[in-house]
């Protein structure tokens, strides 16, 4: 088995999309799907890539407005996984209309992530491929998914290339993302490249010696 991963930038905020992807069966993940949900499918059929299953980091609008098309696109749909909090939060929120775009709300939880759960490519799959870490904060239910043999890690919003996740939201705790941050990514090795919700990769390393933000 060999893993890759490989980025879209999607839509008016330019959000990072990812597809993680089994190279010798073609099976893949998307993550964090946003605006431009056909073109999400686009990409994968042109890849020849088999879209399993959909991962959520956390419930923004723009991180998760094509999970309903891209889930109903396929018969069964395809199964989405979030953390229940992140599901709980992201339903809660009133029917918006969003830079002209009335926006889907994610249609269902079938996979709950919960703090310290491995999962695999496929749905159901025994493989530990990759592990789920809570990193709440910028908002409720936040996860990042941590692929040890890419020595990567997906961290939506929760830091950016010197910089973190937005705390001055509805529901965001500031003192609890940075904790997390430390906790959770800081303690990662430092050589792992992280992949934020938007911008350039950086590693652990990096943040740890330059992020203005999170100190100690």
């Amino acid at each position: 088995m060999s893993l890759s991963i490989h980025l879209a930038v999607l839509g008016p905020l330019g959000n990072n999309v990812y597809f993680l992807v089994d190279d010798d069966s073609g099976d893949c993940v998307l993550i964090d799907p946003s605006f431009e949900p056909q073109t999400q499918l686009q990409l994968a059929e042109e890849q020849g890539w088999q879209l399993r299953q959909i991962w959520l980091t956390h419930g923004h609008y723009d991180h998760v407005a094509g999970a309903k098309t891209v889930s109903e696109a396929f018969s069964p749909p395809l199964p989405i996984a979030m953390h229940p909090e992140g599901f709980v939060w992201a339903n809660a929120q009133p029917d918006k209309i969003k830079l002209g775009v009335l926006l889907d709300r994610v249609p269902r939880l079938d996979i709950p992530l919960t703090h310290g759960i491995w999962l695999d490519v496929v749905p159901g799959g025994t493989r530990e491929l990759v592990a789920v870490r809570d990193v709440s904060g910028h908002c409720p239910g936040s996860v990042l998914f941590y692929i040890p043999v890419l020595e990567m890690a997906v961290v939506g919003d929760a830091v950016f290339r010197g910089s973190i996740g937005k705390t001055d939201l509805e529901e965001s705790d500031h003192e609890l993302l940075l904790k997390n941050i430390r906790e959770q990514i800081y303690t990662l090795p430092d050589e792992t490249t992280l992949l934020p919700g938007h911008g350039p990769a950086t590693t652990v390393g990096f943040e740890k010696a330059n992020n203005p933000f999170v100190r100690g």
